[in-house]
This record gives structure tokens, sequence and C-alpha cells, in this order.
């Protein structure tokens, strides 16, 4: 069976991945209730897929409609699970909704697939489970450090949660935790991209609605840094790197030995604020105004990823580099302004 559940999959990450997991043949059934997503990205992702598409707009963290949406698709041979409240900066100002849908969700998730008989996840986690790292690059080995925000404290528990299932005996599931750094860019036609409701809590859509018009200015949180130019460095990658990687972890699951593994997603390459900005200017080809403001409750100084694990045993590899994450970037912001979603 070739069927797979995306949670959140009309949100950022998960729309690129459910044309990826087209492009390989699988019939995908979308999970999602635009908490943070938009419903026109259902029409677009429908051109862009040549394999049978169902959504179902229910909301995780209610453990009835969960279960009863599970047992209509138990027919699914695994599930990627995306859907989660994700903003840094939210997340310390609203601690306890983050709390309740993102573990909640899971929680319920989990039921699910041990009463109807799923045994494959891909957890969508994050490198903030490693905190401020001690040093980089970090590797899947890297001590998890304290959380720096809410939102980072859901991925380690969400991780916890998953490790502590699969070495119980409630359900036969095999398990594995991506952790991404930093997603960027669109899909190379134009036709979806980074979407966020309200103002972009993330680094490159605010500078490519500034470049559009939308902002006076760019807010650079922080020049302060010991850091070559003394704005935070953090590991960007192509969001369809991203989304094929998926598709990678998803058929080496049935050849893992171990029943739970996890791998670091990034480039292996650092890339600060300011540098980020320049190659939108590339892009863009014009100036981009920017202001500096202090430093933002929850932000690290820097971190990038040791990818070799991922490349070793997945057989993936970042391939986009950062001037194709903001060439991408703006065909899609010119494309919203050409079409509104």
């Amino acid at each position: 069976m070739n069927k797979v559940i995306v949670t959140g999959g009309l949100g950022y990450i998960g729309s690129h991945t459910v044309v990826a997991l087209s492009e390989e043949g699988y019939q995908v059934v979308i999970i999602d209730d635009l908490s943070n997503s938009h419903e026109g990205i259902w029409d677009r992702l429908q051109s862009l897929c040549s394999t049978e598409l169902t959504w179902e707009r229910i909301n995780l963290s209610e453990r009835t409609q969960t279960l009863e949406t599970i047992q209509r698709h138990h027919d699914a041979m695994g599930i990627i699970h995306f859907a989660a409240s994700k903003a840094v900066g939210e997340s310390v100002l609203h601690p306890l909704p983050y709390y309740r849908n993102n573990l909640c969700s899971l929680i319920y998730l989990l039921e699910a697939m041990g009463a109807h008989g799923i045994s494959r996840m891909i957890f969508s986690s994050s490198c903030t489970v490693y905190g401020e790292p001690l040093t980089l690059p970090v590797t899947e080995e890297s001590e998890i450090q304290s959380a720096q925000s809410p939102y980072g404290n859901t991925k380690q528990i969400g991780e916890e949660i998953i490790r502590d299932v699969v070495n119980g005996e409630e359900l036969d599931l095999k398990a594995i935790c991506l952790r991404y750094f930093n997603p960027v860019g669109a899909h190379p036609s134009g036709i979806i991209g980074e979407l966020p409701l309200g103002t972009p809590a993330n680094l490159l859509p605010y500078i490519m609605q500034t470049a559009a018009g939308d902002h006076e200015h760019l807010r650079v949180w922080g020049d302060d840094y010991p850091t070559p130019d003394g704005t935070a460095i953090r590991d960007y990658i192509h969001v369809m790197d991203l989304a094929e990687a998926h598709v990678k972890a998803l058929s080496h699951l049935d050849d893992m030995s171990s029943r739970i593994d996890y791998f670091n997603l990034g480039t292996g390459a650092g890339t600060s604020v300011l540098e980020m900005l320049a190659s939108a200017e590339r892009a863009v080809k014009g100036k981009i105004p920017y202001q500096v403001y202090d430093r933002r409750l929850g932000d690290i100084m820097k971190i990038y990823a040791d990818t070799a694990k991922a490349n070793a045993v997945l057989g993936w590899k970042a391939k986009r580099g950062l001037d194709e994450m903001t060439e991408t970037a703006w065909k899609w912001m010119q494309s919203l302004k050409e079409s509104p979603i």
C-alpha cells in the first residue's frame, strides 16, 4: 500500500512534502485544520500532484476526531507528522496553547495509530532540541540542551514521547525524528511556498514581504552577537531538499535495525541574517531596507548541522544553494502578488 497520511499537509513544509511524495507515486491523505495554513493551497497542490490526494479538515488536538479520521485511513502505510504551532517568539509569550496543540495532537495520533495498526511515523522535529549548542557543527550525538523556548520544549518532549512509545508494549512502532534546521525557499514553479498568517516570524518571508512593499523595513533582531557581522547564524535549507528527505526517510523505515532513529537535516553551513539579506537583494535586484532591534527572546546565537549521518544512511544530501533559496522565495512572492490566495 502506498498511501501516506501527512498531518499539516497544507502548511509550508507539509505541502512541499506532499508534492515530493506524489512525484514518487504515493497517494496522500492530508490532515489540516487551516490553523496555520490556507485553503487555497489545496487547489494549488492538486495542480502539482499527479497521484490521488484526500484532505481531512480536522483538529488533531481533538481526540475523537483524530481516532475517527485515522480509522477511515487505517490502510495507510505510515504517517508524516508536521502539524504543530511553530513560532518561537509567540511560544514564549503564549506557552499553554503550544503545549496543548503540539503535545496533545501527537499523543492522540499515536493512540490512533495503535488502535488501527499503523506502525510507521516520521516526526517533524527541530534543531531547537540542541538549544545553544556547546560545539559546532551539531551532530545527532550532540547533547540535548535545555530548550530556549516552549516551542523547542514541545519538540524535545515530542521526541521523548515517541521514544517511550517505541520502547513500550502499546504500539508496534518504527519512527524517525527529523531535526530540521531552517527551511526556506519555495517550489520552483512558484505555485506553492511559505504563506505565514499575519506577520511572519521567520526571516526570509519577512525579507520578501519587505521587498514587496508590505513592511517599511526588515527587523534584524540583534547585531551584537559574537559573529563575523554581529547577526545570528543559522543553517538554512531549501524546502524542496527538506521535502525530499522525508521521502528518503519513509523508505528507510523498514530497513532500520533499531525502532527509532534521528537525523539532522540542513546544509552543514551557517548563514548570517545579513548574508541572507544580501542574497535576497540579488534575487530582487534591489536594496531592501532594514533596522536593528534588540535581541529577541528565545533566539540563540549560532547553529548549523553536521549532516553526515543523513548523507550516508538515507542517501540524501541538500543540493540547492542560498541564492536558489531566495530566488524561489521571490518567485513565490511575485506569484502571490499576481494571483493572491
